[in-house]
């Protein structure tokens, strides 16, 4: 009911728990509408009707009630183009499938930079809907059978069974084909309105883009960061943005080297491959003989010494030693732009487990004092008030179960480390990447002398050519 509320900027008051969740006052709220199947009760259609009945729907109180979902719209489109998509997608992708779907449209204040970002909050209730108009189960019991279709029993008499979903809702192949289908229909909006920009619901890896995904940081972060307050989500994504800008400019500088190395070599091939070295002494030396001065001529002298102490240094001789070594850097920039994408995932996940180390160790005490209390209703009063905190350590121990050392003990100790030891790794990859991008200034510089000689040769030819033409 409060995500409800909260979402479409109204006030809403929950019978479950007797409390009103006023949201009223939220900006940024530009519409909000819910979609019903046909066999749907149309009382539904009232916000605080359908959600109040969701919840009187469930017994368990820590039932899951509702799929959430974000969509972000395009600021190519009107708004009225944005919504008019959105409720087309969900009747055709939800409603169509017998579900149930409140939609709320966000447009906030301009973040950072001036970029919109108007988008949608969409929440759907988990139980399917039946024909009659009453909520319908969530799962179904799968009895497991031995060998002689018999039911199989466990150690205390009770019958083995498997929940299996009456619906396909929640599976990943299900909200990848939604993904899908939203890419599809705003690409064949910007299609129609001939845009050439489009968007794909596949990640970087899967499109084949050599790119590291940057983390989403939402607006509490993003707020603190606006005010200068540096936080763990918005280092991540400096780094993310800064390897990724030296990657890019790796990739580019190595294509075009390599590109215009196949085009040398292919002009100036001869029986025996010229030498880089003596390439560049006829630069140098054209240079030399239309200095006028003498400090002109010493920086000539500096620039030739320079680059032939490179290429002994780096035992390269010829074009196809060059190229040799700009085909390394090419692997060296893919693996490592593997290895600093495996990197920022592991840091994500110690990232929430220090979070989730955070919540165990504070309601601890809280979760032993409770279980100190005898009187029932004094229980009750001392977990109503402490209710925040005893769902976030309940969450916290139940995810970090897999990690406790003797069932007990967090290794909060053993994350931080290993968190350290991988930015310092992180660290050490992007330098790599500048030694590389320093490395590749040197080979440009000697990309420029030997393409003013290759201009030199054409030109020469040239005036040849002319002579004998005269001469004919």
């Amino acid at each position: 009911m409060a995500a409800a509320a909260y979402r479409a900027g109204e006030k809403l008051h929950s019978e479950y728990y007797g409390e009103d969740s006023d949201y009223t006052r939220k900006g940024g709220v530009i519409c909000s509408e819910i979609l019903l199947p046909s066999h749907a009760p149309p009382e539904y259609a009232d916000r605080e009707t359908l959600w109040n009945a969701v919840e009187r729907a469930e017994r368990g109180k820590k039932a899951q009630l509702a799929y959430s979902f974000d969509i972000a719209l395009q600021n190519e489109f009107s708004m009225q183009e944005n919504i008019d998509l959105a409720r087309q997608f969900l009747l055709d992708n939800f409603v169509s499938r017998g579900m149930v779907a409140d939609f709320a449209v966000h447009q906030p204040d301009k973040e950072d930079g001036g970029i919109s970002n108007p988008h949608v909050h969409v929440m759907c209730p988990i139980r399917p809907m039946e024909q009659d108009g009453r909520w319908g189960n969530k799962q179904r019991r799968e009895y497991v059978l031995d060998e002689h279709g018999e039911r199989v029993l466990d150690e205390v008499g009770n019958y083995v069974f498997n929940a299996v979903p009456t619906t396909d809702w929640g599976k990943p192949e299900t909200l990848e084909a939604w993904r899908q289908a939203w890419a599809e229909m705003c690409n064949a909006k910007f299609a129609e309105k001939g845009l050439d920009c489009r968007i794909d619901h596949r990640s970087f890896a899967r499109q084949g883009i050599e790119q590291i995904p940057t983390q989403h940081e939402g607006p509490t972060v993003r707020a603190m960061e606006a005010k200068g307050i540096r936080t763990d989500k918005g280092d991540l994504n400096r780094w993310i943005r800064s390897a990724n800008a030296k990657l890019n400019n790796i990739r580019q500088t190595i294509s075009k080297l390599l590109a215009w190395l196949k085009e040398v070599k292919a002009e100036l091939s001869k029986p025996q491959e010229p030498r880089i070295v003596d390439l560049l002494g006829r630069y140098f030396a054209g240079r030399n003989a239309g200095a006028w001065s003498q400090k002109a001529k010493l920086g000539n002298l500096k620039s030739y010494s320079a680059a032939v102490n490179y290429l002994h240094t780096n035992h390269i001789s010829t074009l196809s030693d060059l190229e040799s070594r700009l085909d390394g850097y090419d692997k060296t920039a893919s693996r490592l732009k593997s290895s600093l994408a495996e990197k920022e995932q592991r840091i994500k996940k110690l990232d929430r487990l220090v979070q989730l180390a955070d919540f165990y160790r504070e309601g601890k005490p809280v979760y032993d004092k409770l279980n100190e209390i005898k009187w029932k209703k004094k229980r009750e009063e001392y977990a109503a008030r402490h209710e925040r905190t005893l769902d976030l350590f309940y969450m916290a121990r139940r995810e970090l179960k897999p990690f406790l050392v003797d069932g007990k003990k967090v290794p909060l100790k053993i994350w931080q480390e290993e968190k350290a030891a991988l930015e310092q790794a992180y660290t050490a990859e992007r330098q790599q990447l500048s030694a590389i991008q320093q490395d590749l200034k040197s080979i440009r510089q000697i990309h420029y002398a030997i393409e003013s000689i290759r201009h030199e040769q054409e030109r020469t030819e040239q005036v040849k050519n002319h002579k004998r033409e005269i001469e004919i």
